[in-house]
């Protein structure tokens, strides 16, 4: 049996860590004693690839053992035959025991960590469930308030998803526990789901602030006016101040979208002056005799001919 572990692991001798973590659980995963009980040369192999990632995996003893410093097992720091004396030394006072479990070979984002618990009393390993993935897509004022929904999994069982307030489009949200079941008393896995906001017809979000063109008469703009306006939490009073131009932004603080610290962002307003939709004479007549006295260029200054 080949005892170098790239031929182990199935990797080129320059493969990056990714490709080795990669290669691991695809061969962990096929050759875990849970799931083939019984089979002693599948856990023999599940023990060979379990020794050749704990090398490839420590920079440091990787690029030892690519200088012939030591062997896969790590020479005198890790004896060859440390796997079959694991479980009578992992017992209480034994030189390998060790109560946090996998908690010697790593940080948090070691495969070995995230895929697997040791069973001190049985020389088992817990397999954490499957990961699963879904998409939804949720109303704009839903994504902006927070909102209880729900998803199908593929066996038509419903899983009850909240949408936190402030989600924004091409969010995932993370429901630990949710995933597919674990093997062996282990875990289960995590459901992720990727939220798609629908557009609203007038809302615009701009990070934690809300977007809304408004459209105002013209003698809103002419006079002022006092005018409701929609927020995602209802309607609000608007003060237009008289000679309110058309593209006039106003401010209607915290109605906008919920932080994540806390408070909300902003609503901003843009006036549009919209005419009558039928033409008023009287209109007409007024503004041909009001422009014969005031003769304003509002394109001054942009070099017209």
């Amino acid at each position: 049996m080949s005892r170098d572990p790239y031929d182990i692991l199935g990797v080129k001798r320059d493969a990056t860590q990714k490709d080795i973590q990669r290669a691991f659980r695809k061969l962990a995963k096929k050759h875990h004693p849970d799931l083939n009980p019984g089979d002693r040369p599948s856990e023999e192999r599940f023990k060979e690839i379990s020794t050749a990632y704990e090398l490839l995996s420590d920079e440091q003893k990787r690029a030892r053992f690519d200088r012939g410093e030591i062997d896969m097992e790590g020479a005198e720091q890790a004896p060859r035959h440390y796997y079959r004396e694991y479980a009578s030394a992992s017992r209480p006072g034994g030189p390998y025991h060790n109560s946090a479990s996998f908690a010697d070979f790593g940080e948090a984002e070691d495969p070995l960590s995230a895929f697997f618990s040791h069973r001190v009393h049985d020389d088992h390993f817990h397999l954490a469930g499957e990961d699963r993935y879904f998409s939804m897509t949720v109303d704009f004022l839903d994504a902006v308030n927070g909102a209880k929904t729900q998803v199908r999994l593929p066996n038509g069982t419903p899983l009850d998803v909240q949408i936190p307030a402030g989600t924004h489009d091409g969010q995932t949200l993370r429901l630990p526990g949710k995933g597919g079941p674990g093997m062996g008393g282990g875990p289960a896995g995590d459901a992720f789901i990727d939220v798609h906001v629908k557009p609203h017809r007038f809302f615009q979000r701009d990070g934690d602030d809300i977007r809304l063109d408004l459209p105002i008469s013209l003698d809103e703009a002419v006079l002022g006016a006092k005018i409701r306006v929609p927020t995602p939490t209802g309607a609000v009073t608007l003060t237009v101040p008289s000679h309110s131009n058309s593209g006039k932004i106003l401010r209607l603080k915290g109605k906008g979208v919920p932080k994540r610290g806390g408070g909300r962002g902003d609503l901003f307003v843009t006036l549009k002056i919209v005419l009558p939709d039928k033409a008023d004479p009287r209109l007409t007549a007024f503004m041909k005799e009001w422009a014969e006295t005031n003769k304003q260029d509002p394109r001054k200054g942009m070099g017209l001919p």
